[in-house]
């Protein structure tokens, strides 16, 4: 009987490990390549924060995030929020929420590692959503 419960609990801890979503963590160039972003652990879930921008708005100075809904916020800079927030593996993928700060807005959003290195990052309002590709960035 001791064996059969061994024999249970060490199936059970490979299948559930086989059901583990790919790591997401780690240093991306976001889809247009204007900033970096840093993915890792918070706490019990998983977080993104923008480490680096590499392009600055038209004007020559570093971006802000202008559109935030909190007015209080509209001034700081778009370096060093974090815009992936409670991310959560489901087994498939990653699952938690996006900022855009373009947008001033938080979407439903998922992430995926993909087979060629990439990550697969998506944000949904409702029906409608959009994917985006970030890339490693060493």
């Amino acid at each position: 009987m001791l064996r059969k419960i061994a024999l249970l609990s060490v199936m059970m801890s490979i299948s559930g490990a086989a059901f583990a979503a790919a790591s997401v963590n780690g240093r991306w160039y976001t889809d247009g390549k204007d900033s970096i972003v840093e993915v890792g652990p918070c706490g019990a879930t998983v977080c993104g924060r923008v480490v680096k921008v590499l392009k600055n708005m038209p004007n020559g100075q570093p971006p802000i995030d202008a559109n935030n809904p909190n007015p209080a916020l509209r001034k700081r800079p778009v370096q060093g929020i974090t815009i992936l927030s409670g991310f959560k593996d489901t087994g498939k993928e990653w699952v938690g929420s996006i900022y855009d700060p373009r947008a001033g807005k938080t979407y439903k959003s998922t992430m995926v590692r993909l087979t060629n290195g990439n990550l697969k990052v998506q944000g949904c309002w409702g029906i409608f959503c959009r994917s985006v590709y970030f890339t490693p960035a060493n």
